[in-house]
């Protein structure tokens, strides 16, 4: 099934996830890890977004941050372009680090920030990397000794985190008992996705409420109940909104070429046949914008529509000029 977009709404909450490619590590040695923080240090004090939480894993990642000036795929690409070209030199190596892209989740603040918070500081004991709490607080590898003030991170937000726990003279203590409270808990599926099921506290409660005979609305790349993911969605132009489960299945690649093809007049043997002939590669291009940018699909997707290579539709999309597509999504 073709990937969805993503919703990079900005002034909410993100969860950010990153693996290795076949979970090999990302994070090698303690060089690794600094460049790493010292990225995400660069992107808080641009003022690209606000950082709560964060934990660095031998062979993943887990970023809870808020977007201000930038939207998040332009600050991730930053970050992560400029890490693994650093790392591929320093250890010698050629070729992607990440599995595919990273994964975002929208998610709803005021329910599930101290949950989140805890759950991602966490991640260092479940995975071994400290032995009890009393590592996990001098850790310099997670955002949860910034938040004890054991380790100095400016640039991460620790008061706005820690206000989600009481005032200025306990907060500290009640997060602490909080994140204490979490260690039996173990892996958290709910809080890594999205989702009507997540959302309303699994099948049960969906269940019962269909018995009702009401329906929330639910979104995979969504942490949140139903009033929520209406209001991200009503954010959303009408293009993105095709794009969600929400209100249907997503266009076609094919059903796409069909408008653009009468658009530009050209007929779809001709747009699959290589031809070169401008008003062709123009309508090629289109196709690889809408399809890639806005309807999410994966660039192969498109290229073994089109018959051409992966590396041909991300140089149609490389220009970072858009293409004139308003007259056609409104055929959608």
């Amino acid at each position: 099934m073709p990937r969805l977009a993503r919703l990079d709404a900005t002034e909410v909450l993100h969860h950010v996830m990153g693996r290795g490619i076949e979970k090999a590590e990302i994070f090698l040695n303690d060089t690794d890890r600094n460049d790493f923080i010292n990225r995400l240090s660069a992107l808080a004090q641009a003022n690209a977004m606000e950082i709560y939480a964060w934990a660095l894993i031998p062979n993943h990642f887990h970023l809870l941050c808020k977007t201000k000036n930038y939207p998040l795929a332009s600050s991730m690409r930053k970050l992560l372009t400029g890490y693994v070209v650093n790392f591929n030199r320093r250890h010698r190596r050629h070729g992607h680090l990440f599995q595919n892209r990273y994964k975002s989740i929208v998610c709803q603040e005021d329910a599930y920030l101290k949950e989140l918070v805890r759950y991602i500081h966490l991640n260092l004991l479940r995975a071994g990397m400290v032995k009890d709490i009393k590592g996990l607080n001098r850790s310099p590898w997670s955002g949860h000794s910034a938040l004890m003030g054991k380790v100095k991170r400016p640039w991460q937000n620790t008061g706005y985190a820690l206000s989600f726990f009481g005032n200025q003279s306990n907060a500290q203590t009640n997060y602490m008992h909080y994140v204490k409270e979490g260690i039996d808990k173990g892996h958290r599926p709910e809080l890594v996705g999205g989702g009507l099921i997540r959302s309303m506290g699994g099948w049960s409660e969906v269940l019962a409420s269909r018995r009702r005979g009401e329906r929330e609305p639910a979104d995979q790349r969504i942490l949140g109940d139903g009033d929520f993911v209406t209001q991200i969605i009503t954010g959303l132009d009408d293009l993105v909104k095709k794009n969600l489960r929400l209100s249907g299945q997503r266009i076609a690649i094919k059903a796409l070429a069909k408008i653009v093809c009468k658009k530009y007049d050209v007929s779809e043997m001709e747009l699959r046949s290589g031809s070169r002939r401008n008003t062709v590669v123009q309508a090629r291009r289109a196709i690889s914008w809408i399809g890639v940018r806005e309807l999410g699909y994966s660039g192969a997707d498109v290229a073994r529509y089109l018959g051409v290579t992966n590396s041909c539709v991300t140089r149609m999309l490389s220009t970072g000029v858009k293409p004139d597509i308003n007259d056609i999504v409104l055929e959608l």
